[in-house]
């Protein structure tokens, strides 16, 4: 499996793939849908060859499947980049559908190991309880992007089903940070609130922070040694926004809200953002939707990762050490520069008054 084909090559999850499968002598044919942010992405990386297209039309680059081992399939529309409303239209096309033009393209283009990756959105259980690949979410559960991803792996079993010749599973990941995050997700945009210091309050909610990296590590992992049409977790460490807001902000030398915001508020400003959304165009940290996620998920992200750390040799860096990383490549990448200009805007101001 030394030629591999990756979608979604030029997001978090899949630029660290690319990069892990480079380190490891893989070549690679990366999926993207700009060829100047995959050469951005990927300019000094040997055995990379960009493939524009998009998932909403698999058949336009189908051709490029040939020659290859193995997919790697990472692309997804995410809700949570799409400053709220509904968009299930979308999420049907490019999730669902797209998967299973996917992954028929692939077999036909003689390759017979598909990796998907899922998402813990596919997965439920009481507050406070562990979770393990076995608990999965009801449909009626589900918002319109979880319904997507609990379709797509739907999608990716009855292929399973009527062709024994395939081999196919699925890795779960948690809510992922890393360093070249350039969409930014949600995580990146958290980042760049708490830096330059736009975080009003503390959101309510727990979550399960995982670093892309090691899900790619996993993703691997999982088309070499990973069982035909089995389920992975790979969704790092359940930490309260309380416990994590503060860890972010030490790490990246600012100071962070300490009283959570109640909940009207958050509907609010839910609101406010989204209009904000509409009118520029620009990403948002909290859409209703994402607010409403919060609440129903809260303390449902306690993950047993037994099944991957025993079948997939699974392990997990540090949270400092997938913050500080994450930090350091914003900060690298200049995205930090109007924090940076307050700071030092305030130091000359504290400078004067000291004159």
């Amino acid at each position: 499996m030394r030629n591999a084909f990756v979608t979604g090559a030029t997001g978090l999850l899949g630029n660290n793939l690319v990069r892990e499968l480079v380190a490891r002598g893989y070549a690679v044919k990366a999926l993207v849908r700009s060829r100047a942010k995959g050469e951005q992405q990927f300019n000094k990386l040997p055995k990379v060859e960009l493939v524009v297209g998009d998932m909403a039309d698999v058949s336009a680059f189908a051709t490029a499947l040939q020659g290859c081992h193995v997919v790697f399939h990472t692309a997804a529309f995410f809700r949570d980049n799409y400053k709220g409303g509904s968009h299930w239209k979308e999420l049907e096309k490019v999730n669902v559908i797209g998967t299973q033009d996917l992954i028929d393209q692939a077999y036909r283009a003689g390759i017979r190991r598909f990796i998907h990756t899922s998402s813990i959105a596919v997965l439920d259980g009481a507050p406070g309880a562990s979770i393990d690949e076995t608990c999965l979410r009801a449909d009626a559960d589900a918002d319109d992007y979880y319904r997507s991803k609990i379709f797509a792996d739907r999608v990716v079993l009855s292929f399973l089903e009527t062709h024994p010749d395939m081999h196919a599973c699925m890795v779960l990941p948690g809510w992922m940070w890393g360093p070249a995050d350039i969409g930014p997700t949600s995580s990146g945009q958290l980042v760049q609130d708490v830096v330059n210091g736009k975080l009003p309050g503390l959101i309510p909610g727990s979550v399960s922070v995982v670093d892309a990296r090691d899900v790619a590590r996993a993703l691997i992992a999982a088309a070499e040694h990973g069982r035909r049409g089995q389920r992975y977790l790979a969704a790092g460490r359940h930490m309260t926004m309380r416990e994590l807001v503060p860890v972010l902000g030490h790490i990246a030398g600012v100071k962070t809200p300490s009283r959570e915001l109640p909940l009207l508020l958050l509907y609010t400003l839910a609101a406010v953002q989204e209009l904000y959304a509409r009118l520029t165009g620009k990403p948002i940290l909290l859409s209703m939707a994402t607010l409403r996620l919060m609440i129903r998920e809260e303390y449902r992200t306690h993950f047993n990762h037994r099944k991957s750390e025993q079948e997939l040799g699974l392990t997990f860096r540090s949270l400092e050490l997938t913050i500080t990383d994450t930090v350091a490549w914003y900060r690298d990448h200049g995205w930090f520069e109007n924090h940076s200009a307050r700071a030092a805007n305030k130091q000359r101001s504290s400078d004067i008054v000291g004159k």
